[in-house]
C-alpha cells in the first residue's frame, strides 16, 4: 500500500493511535475518521446515497470520458483501481 506510512502518520498526529499492529492501526485511523463525519451528519458510503454497485460501471465511464484515468498526485490509480475503491465505498 503506497499510502500506507502516511496513514500511520495520520493515525498518530489526528487521532492519536499509537498502540497495536499497523494494519490495526489504520484501519482505526478511518473508522475514527468514518465516525468523524457521520457524527456531522455527512454520510461515508455511496449506498447511503443510494448508488449501487449497478452505478459504478457508469461513474467509471464518467471518469474515463472526462479524462480522468490516472489519479491521485502521483496520477498512479488507474480505473481498475478506481473501481476496486468504488466498490469497497459501497
Amino acid at each position: 500500500m503506497k499510502k500506507h506510512a502516511k496513514l500511520l502518520q495520520y493515525a498518530e498526529r489526528v487521532w492519536n493511535i499509537t498502540e497495536g499492529s499497523e494494519d490495526a492501526r489504520i484501519r482505526s485511523a478511518i473508522q475514527k475518521t468514518r465516525e468523524f463525519f457521520e457524527s456531522l451528519g455527512v454520510k461515508t458510503r455511496l449506498s447511503d446515497y443510494n448508488i449501487g454497485k449497478d452505478q459504478i460501471p457508469v461513474i467509471i465511464e464518467q471518469l474515463k470520458a472526462h479524462g480522468m484515468t490516472a489519479l491521485s498526485e502521483t496520477q498512479d490509480l488507474s480505473l481498475d483501481v478506481s473501481r476496486k475503491i468504488l466498490e469497497n465505498a459501497l
